[in-house]
């Protein structure tokens, strides 16, 4: 742990020292116009003081951040539409809705294309077209198909959730297709044949020999996927017009000039980004232990 724990330290020290010299820089412009207008000549310690305590800087220092993130954390009751918590937890359910959707049709399509060379003529250049088309031009135009078709009622759901889960569902669903052609592939032709010589059927081949094998890979996709069916609901707020959520949160920050607030969201999005991987890890080592692997 030593061994691993110090590099991380090293590079975060690191990126803590360039951000406050960043926001010293960067706000210092700020505090000598003032003090002009003052008729004053600040020293560079009391502009460094000055840097570090605006109310709106340019650029928040590391210890403002931790401030407005922990005060949107703890601050507030978690039902508070205050709350970063009650935001996080409005993106964190369309980012699994869409998470699932993705790996749904993700696995899908790699088992068809794994199985039907049609498919993998077909679907697979479709599907890495897909990916080049930018989603903050494309989050607009599902949106408004989703209240143009009306889905959120036909599902009993808001039509902001159903627009947010499908962008989060196309961004994720990529990692998985890619993730599993290749797991599915990967056993050689050595065990395809030695499965053959016991007789065994293509159903049993894909569920002792496959399916098995992909799972590293599956696992693996699954960690991009995640962060990126998180990055399609918080893009998926911002055309909505919506007031809740983290990417809501931002927007209204920026808006209304709240830097502090905008930072926070945005750490907070991170935060919501490493539990899920975690959970994601955590689901990894238990499907392990299920399936014999040694650690």
């Amino acid at each position: 742990m030593k061994g691993k724990t110090l590099p991380v330290l090293a590079v975060l020290g690191i990126i803590v020292v360039i951000w406050y010299v960043a926001a010293v820089w960067m706000n210092s412009t700020w505090v000598y116009d003032q003090a002009e207008r003052a008729g004053t000549t600040p020293g560079f310690g009391e502009v460094v003081r000055a840097t570090m305590a605006l109310e709106r800087p340019l650029l928040p220092a590391p210890h403002q951040v931790a401030v407005a993130l922990w005060d949107g954390i703890t601050g507030q009751a978690i039902t508070s539409k205050r709350s970063l918590v009650y935001h996080g937890w409005v993106t964190m359910e369309a980012t699994l809705a869409g998470f699932a959707m993705g790996i749904l049709l993700g696995v899908s399509l790699a088992i068809g294309i794994v199985y039907f060379r049609v498919m993998e003529a077909t679907v697979m250049p479709w599907a890495v077209i897909s990916q080049t088309i930018p989603i903050v031009a494309l989050a607009p135009m599902i949106v408004v198909l989703s209240n143009t078709l009306s889905l959120g009622e036909a599902l009993g759901v808001e039509n902001r959730l159903v627009s947010k889960t499908i962008i989060s569902a196309y961004l994720s669903f990529f990692p998985v297709l890619v993730g599993m052609v290749k797991g599915l592939r990967s056993p050689d032709a050595m065990q395809l044949d030695q499965l053959a010589t016991w007789n065994a059927n293509g159903w049993q081949s894909f569920l002792y020999l496959r399916l098995p094998s992909s799972m590293p890979y599956f696992f693996a996709s699954l960690k991009v996927a995640i962060a990126a069916a998180l990055v399609g609901a918080i893009v998926g707020e911002l055309p909505t017009g919506a007031v809740e959520g983290l990417g809501a949160r931002m927007l209204v920050a920026s808006q209304f000039g709240q830097p502090l607030l905008m930072w926070a969201s945005l750490f907070a999005a991170a935060l919501v980004a490493g539990l899920l991987i975690l959970a994601v890890g955590a689901l990894q080592r238990g499907a392990d232990r299920m399936m014999g692997v040694r650690p």
